[in-house]
This record gives structure tokens, sequence and C-alpha cells, in this order.
């Protein structure tokens, strides 16, 4: 059986052409990069090449790009170095509720050291409330950190105007644009942002490898103590093999991203479409405009999501209900839960996010699925029966 793979958000397939950039680093040229002799030179100008085309397609400078073992480092190094690097100024930090737990659980962490954390609220289409946010900056503020794309809604936030907000007052303004990086244009001068979050997975390359863009002169203290790797910001031999699949990756998705912006967008919304012409009592989550191109956030009532996911996978397709990094937990989704949206229909939440590979076909035949599961599911559903009646 054929599998319709439709969870980019949570993970991507290596490209062959990443692969391949990747390969010879395994081997033939295997040095460390910080040797002097010539092994340790060519690791050393692969990792500086991979940094130089990193910065490029963010609008950085080389010395700005900082590489981490992934997302969660790099919001964490983002955060928490700012955090105790800053402390002397204050102990204040804002983010939103709907950050990923990467960020979440970072600023738990503060807490417990006696950092202080306002956690933003978000309107019913997922964007973070301006007013909110100039009301609970306060003179002990070190960081703002706010998402460039959700990863459950896709909704895009208003990043530029909070940096500006930021900018003004003298506030450091981070931002994990780990959903963003490869699916829209970024580009760290245009936003006004001090630090940016970059993963690997997430634009087909490998897993385990991230990058994090620090702005010249920004006050941050290094997470990892070692040896003087990253220009002493993050200590252990650089992943050379990951680096060059990370840099393949980027400059791949950046040639690409108009013809790929323009076809995921067209499969998203027929994937819309057809879901809401074909089956009732559905609600699109997130902005309708203000969105990325590949992600589509629906709540079916009357529906256990899981259970949908479920019967999905047994026909060949792979959903999500929210984040990967959720899965486990008993929790619904902390994302539409602070976006108001009713507990039934948090508990009917799924989450399709597309992928160069997909297809039209494959969208109908996902959407013909769904009106048969949904459908089966739902005369199960005495509540959906009994209402059906009325």
């Amino acid at each position: 059986m054929k599998t319709i793979y439709l969870d980019h958000a949570a993970t991507t397939p290596v490209r062959e052409k990443v692969l391949d950039a990747m390969l010879p680093y395994f081997s033939e040229i295997f040095g460390n990069a910080s040797s002097i002799h010539l092994g340790g030179q060519r690791a050393r100008k692969a990792l500086e090449n991979a940094r130089r085309v990193i910065a490029d397609s963010i609008g950085a400078d080389t010395h700005e790009v900082f590489f981490t073992s992934g997302g969660t480092e790099s919001d964490n190094l983002a955060i928490q170095g700012v955090a105790h690097a800053n402390k002397t100024k204050g102990m204040h930090l804002i983010t939103t509720k709907i950050e990923h737990h990467a960020v979440l659980n970072c600023c738990k962490s503060l807490e417990k050291e006696g950092f202080e954390i306002t956690y933003l609220p978000v309107d019913q289409s997922c964007i973070v409330l301006l007013p909110a946010l100039e009301e609970a900056i306060r003179p002990d503020t070190v960081l703002i950190s706010v998402m460039l794309a959700n990863n459950e809604t896709g909704t895009l936030e208003p990043v530029s105007e909070i940096a500006a907000i930021a900018r003004k007052i003298g506030v450091l303004f981070h931002t994990d644009a780990v959903q963003a990086v490869g699916k829209i244009p970024v580009n760290v001068n245009a936003l006004g942002i001090d630090l940016l979050s970059i993963s690997g997975h997430k634009i087909y390359g490998p897993k385990g490898i991230g990058a994090l863009y620090i702005r010249k002169g920004t006050r941050i203290s290094s997470l990892l103590h070692g040896g003087l790797h990253e220009r002493q910001m993050r200590a252990g031999t650089e992943n050379i093999p990951a680096i060059v699949g990370l840099a393949k990756a980027l400059e791949l998705a950046q040639t690409e991203l108009p013809s790929t912006i323009k076809h995921l967008t067209g499969l998203r919304d027929r994937l819309e479409q057809g879901i809401r012409e074909k089956i009732s009592h559905v609600y699109i989550n997130g902005h309708p405009i203000q969105k990325l191109p590949n992600i589509l956030n629906v709540s079916f009532e009357f529906i256990d999501g899981e259970r949908l996911l479920i019967d999905l996978d047994t026909r060949g397709i792979a959903v999500s209900t929210g984040s990967a990094c959720t899965v486990g937990a008993t929790q619904p989704s902390h994302v539409l839960q602070a976006m108001g949206v009713k507990p039934t229909l948090v508990q009917g939440s799924v989450r399709f996010s597309l992928g160069r590979e997909n297809t039209e076909s494959e969208i109908d035949f996902v959407i013909d699925s769904l009106v048969e599961i949904v459908s089966q599911l739902r005369k199960a559903n005495l509540q959906y029966v009994r209402g059906s009646r009325n």
C-alpha cells in the first residue's frame, strides 16, 4: 500500500541531493574541523562554506550563524543564553501561549531560577495581540520570543511589527523560525530580529542539526562548555556531514521557493475546499490569509482526532493531531486552547502538512477517504446522531 505522507511539519525525508552532498564527509573527508592538518582544513572549508550558504539565505553575515543540534537547542541557546547574560539588566521575558514546547519548557525552566515570564494571549485566528505585548513590556524585560510561524496552525505572526516594538525600547527579540525557513522568504534584516532558530529536518535535511542566527553585538552566554568551537558559542566537535546537509537543503529550498510556494498553496487550498464542500461541521483553525502554504489544521465536530488519524493511517495516509513533540501527552493542543477553540473541536482536530512530493491525485484520495471515515465515525457517535435528528 502506498503511503501518502501529510506530516511534513513533523519531519521531512532527506532529499537525494542533500544525501549526496553529505556522503563524502562520513568517510573521505572525515577530519576534525579544528585540526591543523590538510584533512582538518578540508573539513573546515566545508564548515565555513555551509555557514556562508545559510547566512546568505537569511540575509545574515557569516559570523552571525552558529551551528547547533537542532531547533530545540537553538531555542534554548537563544532564550537561556540571553536571559543569563543580561540578568543585571532584568529577569523578565515575554513569549506567547502558542510557542513550541522547546520555547515554553525552556521558559518554565527559567522560572525555577527566579525569572519572570509573561505568556501573551492570541486571538481566535492564532495571532499574537500586540496591545497585550506593549502592556507586558517592563523596564526589566530583557527578551521577547515569538515564533514566526505556528507549527500547528501555520499562522504567520506579526514578527516584523513585534521586532520594531522591541527595537524601539531596546529589548532583544528572538523568533523560532523552524517551520518558516524554507517555506516562505525569511530575511533577518527585513524582519528586524536579533536571534532566529533553524532546524534541518523540517526542510528535507538531516535530523540532529540546526542553526541559530545571533545579530552582531547581542549579549548572550553559551550553554555548553568545552572547546573553542563555534567561536566559543557552542562547544563540541562540529557535525560536518549534517552541517553540509543543512546548507544544501536550505540552498535547494531557496532556489525552488517560488515554485514550491505555488505548488503547496494549490494543494492546501484544494484540500480545504474539498473538505468544506463534502463534509459538514468542520472548522479551519488559524488565520485565513497570514499562513504558511503547506499547513491546514481542521477540526471535525463529533469526531475524535486520534481515532480519525488511526483510520487514515490504515489507508496509508499519515497525518498528525498536532505537534510531534507532544505525542503521548494527555493534554489537548495548547495552541488551539489558547485560540479559544471549543474543547470538543480541539479533540477533533487534525493537522495536514503538505510536502513537495505530494500530488493533486493524492489530495483527492485523502478527501474521499475523509468523507468515508468521518461518516462512519459520526454514525457511531450518539451525540452526532441525536443532533442530526433535531
